[in-house]
């Protein structure tokens, strides 16, 4: 009796998945989580690897900063296989949660770009600054800082009282909306330099380098916005109103899903902005598991 009791207590232990399968869809959704979560790692993982493995690539700043959003992409992609595959709802009242320490991984990014923004404004606009100042242990304590920051808000809201937690929420909700205008700002402004400035400067090597890396910041902060913008105004809707979207889980909220699609897309827009970086990739095992692809 006590034996049946102690086996019943410990099957109640475990997390339910995120499906009860009484549906066709439900099969569906649980099996794109399930690829989801596969590609992410993967893709994210070989850029991480291809850059690490690479020298030149890593004594370059701008890929510094792509190493730390492929580290911060490849363990969204991993934090997928728990998000997705269980039934997990992050925020309040919070069901099988994760403190908000997986989906603060996104929060790692929006810094990252946003400094990496500014990394490719100076680098382009102010060379002479750029080169005396801003060495790669600069860049590192850059990427370093974003991972603080981040997480010592979160650390600070999760172990203070409710009403401070309120507090720091508020103002995080705040600094994310004088980030998210930051970044448009300057993606317009990296497009002018883009679009102008580099038109002026004789052709060669540097010029093409420059051309490359401006495509790339652009090209990953506009799809970054288009993709999570729409969780973060459901969140304030949802915190100012009695509207907003309330989804049973992190596995059928669909704009949640749409913000870690950034994990996806962003290692996808670095290996098509970069011919170099594409070829490290290939290098790291690549072209030994798919011999007939060409570059």
């Amino acid at each position: 009796m006590s034996a049946s009791r102690g086996a019943g207590n410990s099957s109640a232990s475990f997390i339910p998945l995120s499906m009860d399968f009484s549906h066709c869809e439900d099969y569906v959704i649980y099996a794109f989580h399930l690829a989801f979560a596969t590609c992410v790692s993967v893709l994210a993982g070989s850029v991480l690897a291809g850059i690490l493995r690479t020298r030149a690539l890593r004594a370059q700043n701008r890929f510094v900063f792509m190493v730390n959003t492929s580290i911060s992409d490849t363990l969204t992609g991993l934090s997928i296989y728990y998000l997705g595959l269980f039934d997990v709802q992050e925020g309040y009242p919070s069901r099988n949660g994760t403190f908000h320490i997986l989906p603060s991984l996104l929060g790692v990014n929006i810094l990252t770009f946003m400094f990496a923004q500014f990394d490719r404004y100076c680098a382009v606009c102010h060379p002479f600054f750029y080169g005396r100042y801003i060495s790669r242990s600069v860049v590192i304590g850059v990427c370093v800082y974003c991972w603080f920051h981040t997480y010592a808000q979160l650390l600070a809201s999760n172990v203070v009282p409710v009403a401070t937690a309120a507090k720091i929420y508020a103002f995080s909700i705040a600094s994310l909306q004088a980030i998210v205008l930051t970044k448009v700002v300057l993606n317009v402004k990296l497009y002018v330099v883009a679009h102008f400035q580099l038109k002026r400067e004789p052709p060669g090597p540097d010029k093409e380098v420059k051309k490359e890396s401006l495509r790339i910041i652009i090209m990953v902060v506009i799809t970054f916005l288009i993709l999570w913008l729409p969780s973060f105004v459901n969140i304030i809707v949802k915190q100012v109103s009695t509207y907003g979207l309330v989804f049973r889980n992190e596995a059928t909220n669909a704009f949640a899903i749409m913000a870690r699609m950034n994990a996806l897309s962003t290692p996808a827009l670095y290996l098509w902005g970069s011919p170099a970086l594409r070829a490290a990739v290939w290098r790291v095992g690549w072209g030994k598991v798919l011999p007939e692809w060409t570059r």
